[in-house]
């Protein structure tokens, strides 16, 4: 921890060479995964893979011990965007519908369009012009969208008063039990198919 604090923050071309190595060995772990695969994604939406369910809740859970540890060693802290509730609605129904689509995430079409996925690299032409089209709508996203269900920079155990361990205890409890549920279907999809 003594040498976590005294290490300065990685900058200039320090960082950008970091952000290539890290982006590349996310790809590949996104392909080792299978998640870069559109069959995978499309059959998690249709309940037949749930690979996809697996590595988000593995991923929350290890990045918010990590978040959390960094936070209470004093190492980081939490950067808190405000919370716009009607913006975060839409937003992830325009999120969701797109991703059912489109059958990739923006990281995991990224990572297809690397290994030269067609299909992958149209997607993200489209989401090029829809980031456009974002940009120049967001004045007017401002001023009607994002004041409704406006809250400010807060938290859940701003909301509720319950402390953040308590959320992250009830989150990984959550995680075991769908990972327990998940493996309970796959292993009596397994023994029906044999």
């Amino acid at each position: 921890m003594i040498f976590l604090a005294a290490t300065p923050p990685v900058s200039g071309s320090s960082a950008l060479i970091a952000a290539v190595l890290l982006g590349a060995l996310f790809g590949l772990l996104l392909h080792r995964g299978g998640v870069a695969n559109y069959n995978v994604i499309v059959n998690q939406f249709r309940f037949h893979d749930f690979t996809v369910l697996k590595i988000m809740l593995t991923a929350i859970i290890v990045g918010g011990l990590g978040v959390l540890a960094l936070n209470s060693a004093g190492l980081a802290n939490y950067h808190i965007k405000a919370t716009n509730l009607l913006g975060v609605v839409l937003g992830a129904a325009i999120f969701g519908v797109g991703m059912v689509v489109y059958g990739y995430c923006p990281g995991t079409a990224i990572a297809a369009a690397a290994s030269g996925s067609v299909h992958a690299i149209v997607g993200l032409l489209g989401a090029m012009v829809g980031g456009t089209l974002y940009a120049f709508s967001f004045p007017w996203i401002a001023q009607k969208i994002l004041p409704v269900g406006a809250l400010g920079k807060v938290r859940l155990p701003d909301v509720t008063g319950i402390p953040t361990l308590v959320w992250f205890v009830a989150l990984l409890a959550i995680a075991v039990t769908v990972f327990v549920w998940v493996e309970r279907i796959e292993r009596r999809r397994r023994l029906a198919s044999s």
